[in-house]
């Protein structure tokens, strides 16, 4: 039975434009994907189960309320399915955790049964990172971020290194807290263009509520990596290295001065 990886999600960048009267943002986003994350395993099995094992998984209260069953709920199929989840990745960390597990859920269903014709309406209504959280890869959102756009990423195989305070920090209020100004639109360009001359418009009004991530944001900034920026809400943050000894001793040096930091390590898909 499939395995599947739940890719962490971090943007590159995130410029937000305006509120909407839905009560969502307008937003343009370049989203790119670490090739770690959660583990997905499925079985077949008379009705949809879910269990969580793994270093965060006793932090998901109610397995079968969560985004992961949802999933599950949205999706037609012929049996029932039993998925074990190693959740590795902090949750309400700014990495799409549970979007991510969706998408997964969403590509063993894939797999085994295929997907119905509206699956994209499907999984924009589970949350604005799910759609792209499907087929995890670089891609441009717009809209609240449901409005994807290919984009051919000359990033893959970047090392990365994520960081997380251990803090965790919910989406809503970090959109609350942001100021309602449109500083411009993001850029044009390559993947590495977009990134490098964009920006997260989310990180003060997270800082304001997380002062934890600056810290986090200037030990990457001591280090070797070319870009540092939050992702998404935080309070997870990312560096982008030109090699993996440059990541490995960044890393090092974060775990001997702030042991108690959560860290993984990685590369953009």
């Amino acid at each position: 039975m499939p395995t599947e990886t739940a890719y962490a999600k971090i943007n590159l960048a995130l410029h937000v434009r305006a509120r909407r009267d839905d009560g969502y943002h307008e937003l343009e986003t370049l989203f790119a994907f670490v090739d770690q994350g959660d583990l997905l395993s499925a079985s077949t099995a008379e009705t949809d189960q879910l269990n969580t094992v793994g270093e965060f998984g006793g932090q998901l209260t109610d397995p079968m309320d969560n985004i992961v069953a949802k999933a599950l709920s949205v999706l037609p199929r012929s049996q029932g399915l039993e998925i074990v989840m190693e959740k590795n990745l902090p949750v309400a960390a700014g990495l799409g955790g549970g979007s991510a597990d969706a998408g997964a859920v969403f590509r063993i269903v894939r797999e085994l049964y295929g997907l119905p014709d509206d699956w994209q309406d499907r999984a924009a209504k589970l949350g604005a990172d799910v759609p792209a959280c499907v087929d995890s890869l670089t891609c441009i959102g717009r809209g609240t971020g449901t409005e994807l756009g290919a984009i051919d990423s000359d990033l893959t195989g970047t090392p990365v290194l994520l960081v997380n305070p251990r803090v965790p920090l919910a989406t809503g209020p970090v959109f609350t807290a942001w100021d309602g100004k449109d500083r411009g639109p993001m850029p044009t360009g390559s993947v590495s263009e977009i990134a490098m001359n964009g920006r997260n418009d989310l990180e003060g009004p997270a800082l304001s509520l997380c002062p934890q991530i600056g810290d986090v944001l200037k030990a990457l900034k001591a280090s070797d990596a070319f870009l540092v920026r939050m992702s998404g809400s935080g309070a997870t943050c990312f560096a982008l290295f030109k090699d993996d000894a440059s990541m490995c001793a960044a890393s090092e040096e974060i775990a001997h001065h702030q042991p108690e930091w959560w860290q993984m390590q990685g590369k953009l898909r």
